[in-house]
């Protein structure tokens, strides 16, 4: 009954973050049209006001995510091109990162080139724990089939790192930049303020549940090898 309880506990520890931030989003991206202007049309007007004529807003189906190599917004479809208190938060963040990225705020550069390495890096210690137990029967030295290991499940952990160091570049991008610049230009009706507060806590906390999640990618590793 006491391991049930545990990993009860871990699954909510890990899972519960996600959880809420997909719940927060949902809450408000009802009703759709609750402003006149879009996530787009959002996105666009603080980025000219800001004079970021040179970056694009565009629609993606890969998640909401400033892209500092293409000097692009992109907006998930219903950000895109709904009307929403989400979609109109959501745009505000992500032209947040914008910002930081104008005026190179030194932690999106080192995130930037992080995520840059994290997935070969990421293929690099699944390699080595495939190879593991093969070089464990090759040289029959169990010494080497642990060192392996022990490489594999420290690499894989690097995306665990990266997510962890992103984390004050999302606090940043939705309270430093997002909320003053929703205050200044007018943006929200009012009442939405402390709506908004928590939309924005909840796009800041999607790194830590995405770092979360890789720890469960982690286990499933273990699980697999275990085997």
């Amino acid at each position: 009954m006491a391991i049930v309880i545990v990993i009860v506990l871990l699954l909510a520890a890990l899972l519960g973050p996600s959880i809420w931030v997909k719940r927060v989003m949902a809450r408000y991206s009802e009703p759709e049209d609750l402003y006149a202007y879009d996530g787009a049309a959002t996105a666009r007007r603080l980025l000219d006001a800001f004079g970021l004529a040179n970056v694009a807003v565009e629609a993606t189906d890969k998640g909401d995510h400033y892209d500092p190599i293409a000097k692009a917004v992109r907006l998930s479809e219903d950000n895109f091109n709904n009307g929403s208190l989400t979609a109109v938060t959501v745009a505000a963040h992500e032209v947040g990162h914008a910002i930081q990225d104008a005026r190179a705020y030194p932690p999106l550069k080192w995130r930037t080139t992080l995520v840059q390495w994290v997935g070969p890096i990421e293929r690099i210690g699944a390699g080595l724990l495939f190879a593991a137990p093969v070089l464990t029967a090759i040289t029959r030295a169990p010494g080497v089939g642990a060192l392996t290991l022990l490489g594999g499940f420290l690499i894989l952990t690097a995306s665990v790192a990266v997510h962890a160091v992103t984390l004050p570049t999302e606090i940043d991008a939705s309270f430093n930049r997002a909320l003053p610049m929703l205050e200044q230009h007018q943006l929200l009706h009012d009442g939405d303020e402390p709506h908004a507060r928590k939309l924005l806590r909840a796009a800041a906390m999607t790194y830590v549940a995405a770092s979360l999640m890789s720890l469960l990618n982690i286990a499933r590793w273990w699980a697999i090898l275990r085997r």
